[in-house]
């Protein structure tokens, strides 16, 4: 117990239905916890319902998340830290979402050791609102194949049917695993996992990463079968494929994990999609934003807390000129940013001066001093350099 609120206190979560923040559980459970703990124990404990927030989605629409109370965070990730060890090995080597020592990126370099194999088509399936609709009778009876403690069985039960609160309003749940609590990783993995031991069984290569799947095959009627298969496998467990997202394509207009597929002569390599491309670029927008009278120094600490997460998660994209050329589009926004600060020629004129710049460049940008965007490409990158930025702190993406 005490691991598993080290873990939940490091996520540092917000509050759950009951207002108690990890601090505040922490003083409550000082005197609350022999009595939650013997309920646990006799099998009385009652989860309280989980607290409903949205999330926008970057495509449109909202995730619904449910936050679990501190209280019922905490008992969740005692209980994953006992199963996990116990179910995780026996899942497929290709699911890698929420399982130790794996991740996105290694799902992304499987994905492309297939298509270099030449499996140019791909079975990219999407699931309809999964979290949502997962079968809770489906779900106990795999899971009760796996767990022998009945004890285990019904707390876990108590999570899937603990109610929502939305609006003040506490709604019963029977179907579905609320993304936000510890354990619902988990639980997907196990009843998805049967989808994966069927495409074992059937030969197939593919890569599974929570609820996304992609087969890989070597042309268009072998990846329809595939799909056919899958069509069967969801719906044995009631679960809903989405048909507008869900395509049998060639890799090269598909993206995976936030990755797109090209062809450099006969190497498959990796790059940012479109997608994810512009979701970025558009908070970079966001944090380079020519109001608000924010200083460089303060722009560049926003972009050095969100530009090093991103360039980490896309490492492994093979395009170093796109990657430069978003580093020269954001200094383009920086050096805006800087002259409309100067506001005034004069201002501007001076500034350029006591930065090195020589009395006929000062004078030709000062000249236009008022038209951001336009002067920032003037001549402007002789004095506010690569260097300068660099000694600002400007996190490069390449």
């Amino acid at each position: 117990m005490l691991a598993a609120f080290k873990r939940v206190r490091a996520n540092k979560g917000s509050a759950g239905v009951d207002g108690r923040t990890v601090q505040a559980t922490s003083e409550f459970l000082k005197q609350a916890w022999p009595a939650t703990r013997q309920a646990l124990l006799d099998g009385s404990y009652r989860p309280q319902p989980v607290r409903r927030v949205g999330i926008p989605k970057p495509d449109g629409g909202v995730r619904e998340l449910g936050i679990p109370t501190v209280v019922d965070r905490l008992i969740q990730q005692a209980v994953l830290q006992v199963l996990q060890p116990l179910i995780d090995p026996s899942f497929s080597a290709h699911s890698h979402g929420f399982r130790p020592g794996r991740s996105a990126h290694g799902a992304v370099l499987e994905a492309q050791q297939y298509v270099q194999a030449g499996r140019r088509w791909v079975v990219d399936v999407d699931l309809e609102k999964f979290f949502d609709r997962v079968n809770h009778d489906i779900l106990m009876d795999r899971l009760a194949k796996r767990i022998a403690d009945k004890r285990v069985l019904g707390l876990i039960r108590s999570y899937l049917q603990a109610g929502i609160l939305a609006h003040g309003v506490s709604i019963q749940r029977h179907e579905g695993t609320p993304q936000g609590g510890p354990l619902s990783p988990l639980l997907a993995n196990v009843l998805l996992d049967e989808v994966d031991r069927e495409l074992e069984r059937r030969g197939h290569k593919f890569v599974r990463y929570a609820d996304d799947c992609n087969v890989y095959v070597r042309s268009r009627r072998a990846g329809q079968r595939v799909l056919q298969v899958l069509r069967g496998c969801y719906a044995k467990l009631r679960l809903k494929i989405n048909e507008a997202k869900t395509a049998v394509a060639r890799v090269g207009g598909r993206k995976f994990l936030g990755y797109r597929f090209w062809a450099s002569k006969d190497e498959i390599k990796l790059a940012v999609a479109p997608q994810a491309l512009d979701k970025m670029r558009q908070r970079i927008r966001e944090l380079t934003r020519r109001s608000g009278g924010r200083s460089l120094h303060q722009v560049a600490a926003d972009l050095r807390r969100y530009v090093p997460g991103w360039k980490a998660y896309f490492r492994l994209a093979q395009t170093p000129g796109i990657m430069r050329a978003l580093d020269a589009w954001l200094r383009h926004r920086l050096r805006a940013i800087q002259l409309k600060q100067w506001r005034r020629g004069p201002t501007a004129f001076r500034e350029l001066r006591r930065l090195g710049a020589g009395v006929r460049l000062a004078t030709r940008i000062a000249g236009h001093a008022h038209r951001w965007w336009h002067t920032s490409a003037l001549g402007l990158n002789a004095v506010l350099t690569i260097a300068y930025f660099d000694r600002l702190g400007v996190p490069r993406f390449s």
